[in-house]
């Protein structure tokens, strides 16, 4: 396998060894992106940009934490990996347990996986076992599994999941240029804010106690962090609610956990940063999804939107400052969940007859 992507990028900032096999897509150095045609953000003096992480190889942020991962487990000699899922963790576990050479087990709740997501894991070759319940309950499986089996469980839980989704920061500091005065992320399982915080920290020279693998270099790039605010699905928002949900339901699949494996961690970050959590409905997030798709050209996943939603909405009600620098992070591509597209979006599609004067007429209603 080739040496690259984010590991070898930021081989000083993470806790592996310099020698030993990587395994790699060659992740990251996703794009960060000027949103330049939202009215609000003009009209406040904002600077708004998307780290669209949805250019990932498997199309998600997921891949940053995958190739540490994998990389330990395989070098750790596991036989097998295993993980539970919404979607995302899935798809891309099962292309880099592929490209170790390693079987993938995934656990899903039955009926709640967007079929781009599902599509993907099969692809790849990953032993899918669907539960008759959520992604909590799937979670404590894999846990137990993990505890009985020896698997390497390759969700959040697993602290080199965070140590590769931490770069991700790193990468809009010094594309930016800058620090960001605010960072908006979506938050399910709350392990990529909780990421997002460690890098921003670990740029700017703050060391967090936060594991034992914690991995601190202490050569210092920023002078400051970013407030972090962390959005969430309004049918499920324990950090917004404070209270664990039983039973969550957003359209916005990659983000509908009620009981975050992270929530200690995400609270912390959001506490330090002084920052704050805040909800949207699944209506909200399917009139930014479509707004960054008809206006800026950025076709995300729904649990993606809510970053920009969520920041559209504080810069409106003045949370945000006005003449801010704001940074969203756009987890997923739109190719995950096409079905909410047909579904949601207004079809553009006009059949016509196969000459130039009945095309030509169609196209004169749109241009003047």
């Amino acid at each position: 396998m080739l040496n690259g992507g984010l590991i070898k990028k930021y081989s000083d900032r993470l806790p592996l060894d310099s020698d030993g096999e990587v395994v790699t897509l060659h992740e990251g150095a996703t794009p960060l992106l000027h949103l330049k045609n939202l009215e609000i953000c003009n009209s406040k003096g904002v600077r708004l940009f998307a780290k669209f992480e949805g250019l990932n190889p498997t199309g998600s942020f997921k891949d940053r934490g995958m190739t540490v991962a994998i990389t330990q487990a395989l070098r750790e000699g596991y036989k097998a990996v295993i993980c539970a899922s919404t979607g995302n963790t899935s798809a891309s576990a099962a292309a880099y347990a592929a490209r170790a050479g390693l079987p993938c087990f995934v656990i899903i709740p039955s009926g709640k996986i967007a079929l781009g997501k599902l599509a993907q894991a099969v692809a790849h070759g990953a032993v899918v076992l669907q539960i008759e319940g959520n992604f909590d309950a799937g979670m404590e499986i894999v846990k137990e599994m993990a505890q009985t089996q020896g698997l390497a469980v390759v969700n959040s839980v697993n602290p080199y999941r965070l140590q590769g989704q931490k770069t991700a920061a790193f990468e809009i500091i010094d594309e930016l240029g800058e620090v960001p005065d605010y960072h908006c992320i979506p938050v399910g399982n709350a392990g990529n804010i909780s990421a997002y915080w460690m890098g921003f920290c670990e740029y700017s020279g703050y060391k967090l106690p936060v594991h034992d693998i914690y991995h601190y270099q202490r050569t210092t790039i920023a002078k400051k962090r970013p407030i972090m605010l962390g959005y969430q699905a309004a049918g499920a928002a324990p950090l917004v609610n404070k209270e664990i949900v039983d039973n969550p339901e957003t359209i916005a699949t990659a983000i509908r956990i009620g009981n975050p494996q992270s929530l200690s961690l995400a609270k912390k970050a959001s506490e330090d940063s002084e920052g704050w959590f805040e909800s949207l409905d699944d209506e909200e997030i399917i009139k930014n999804q479509k707004l960054l798709a008809q206006h800026e050209g950025i076709f995300c996943e729904p649990a993606s939107a809510i970053s920009v939603g969520g920041a559209l909405k504080d810069i409106e009600r003045g949370k945000i400052k006005e003449g801010s620098v704001v940074t969203c992070t756009l987890t997923g591509h739109g190719l995950k969940d096409p079905d909410i597209v047909i579904d949601k979006f207004n079809m553009n599609v006009v059949e016509v007859p196969a000459n130039r004067k009945a095309v030509a007429e169609i196209i004169g209603r749109y241009i003047s």
